[in-house]
């Protein structure tokens, strides 16, 4: 009986200190780091954050490079799940309007012209 005892201590112990690694490892990710720095505020429209509803703020890279994760924060800037979605949209558009596929590709240009054979149309009606 002590046997199965001290193998459900040991197993709890295994978890509470996993869980308190894992607890470690996250606080050490950008979000984390993010949301110790800044105040838990939307950068764009301002809207204000609890422990409530904090999964809706968002980190966003303003270089769009998610790899660029400086320790003070430079490459930060909290923004709501709206107003994050609304910033990467408009990036995206931004490259759209330069040609630029979200790969980094060149867009494909567009073959079909609708009015190729205009000319030749009003040709025949003139005659």
């Amino acid at each position: 009986m002590a046997d199965k005892k001290s193998q459900s201590d040991q197993k709890l112990d295994s978890v509470v200190a996993r869980a308190r690694s894992d607890s470690e490892k996250r606080g050490h990710g950008y979000r984390e780091q993010a949301l110790k720095l800044y105040p838990w505020i939307c950068g764009r429209c301002s809207r204000e954050f609890t422990r409530v509803n904090l999964q809706e703020l968002t980190v966003h890279h303003k270089n769009h490079d998610h790899d660029y994760n400086p320790s003070d924060g430079s490459n930060w800037e909290l923004l709501c799940m709206y107003c994050h979605d609304n910033e990467h949209q408009r990036q995206t558009e931004a490259l759209a309007s330069k040609g630029i596929a979200l790969d980094g590709a060149k867009a494909p240009s567009a073959k079909f012209n609708p009015f190729a054979d205009l000319k030749s149309m009003m040709d025949d009606k003139d005659s």
